[in-house]
């Protein structure tokens, strides 16, 4: 087992900055102090190995790219939209998703800088989403792809995390659902190059 000289409790520690103060902009490459605090957790568990199965993945077998967060109406339309661009088969959903309730306005105002077009988007819940075979699911957060491996059914589909794939690899992809607008840039970015990485995988696939 791998030790790290950072305690969970020093990690846990940077939730809130002192004074309220940010100087190293943590707001803006992470979210929020938390953000940071989780992708550092992530990190620990891909040095520990324990993140490896979710680099293991068969694309010969991947029919359709399924992004998966919790609210679906920020992290994985804005991927599924991304994705459609590389020509990929998709879809979203979300693990705690109010159903049919639009995208966020802020993740739309940054979509659309970006020619993403997110207003017709409408949130599904993992209860009423149709799972096929050879269905990949992206999760965001580590923790959302072991919500993931107890809900569904392991047979039917292969599991990985998004931000693994993007460079640098970033574990935890923190939700900006009320954060700064420099965030969101942020975290479509690292979106941006994670999809992009899984179409060349697709593609590369297909040869």
């Amino acid at each position: 087992m791998v030790k790290s000289s950072v305690s969970r409790q020093e990690i846990a520690s940077l939730s809130m900055p002192l004074g309220g103060w940010d100087l190293i902009g943590v707001r803006a490459r992470f979210g929020s102090y938390r953000g940071l605090a989780r992708l550092m957790l992530a990190q620990l568990e891909s040095v520990a190995g324990r993140l490896r199965s979710y680099k293991q993945i068969r694309w010969e077998r991947v029919k359709r790219v399924v992004f998966v967060c919790y609210g679906n109406i920020c992290r994985s339309p804005y991927a599924e939209k991304r994705a459609v661009i590389y020509g990929l088969t998709v879809a979203s959903f979300g693990l705690s998703a109010d159903v049919g309730i639009p995208a966020d306005p802020t993740a739309c105002r940054v979509a659309a800088r970006r020619g993403i077009e997110l207003a017709p988007h409408r949130a599904c819940d993992i209860k009423s989403f149709e799972f096929r075979d050879g269905d990949l699911l992206v999760a965001m957060e580590p923790r959302q792809a072991r919500a993931i491996s107890r809900r569904v059914p392991s047979a039917s589909y292969q599991l990985t995390l998004l931000g693994i794939w993007c460079r640098p690899p970033r574990p935890h992809i923190h939700d900006p659902h009320r954060l700064s607008e420099a965030y969101w840039r942020q975290c479509f970015d690292t979106i941006d190059s994670a999809v992009e990485a899984i179409a060349e995988q697709m593609r590369l696939s297909r040869e």
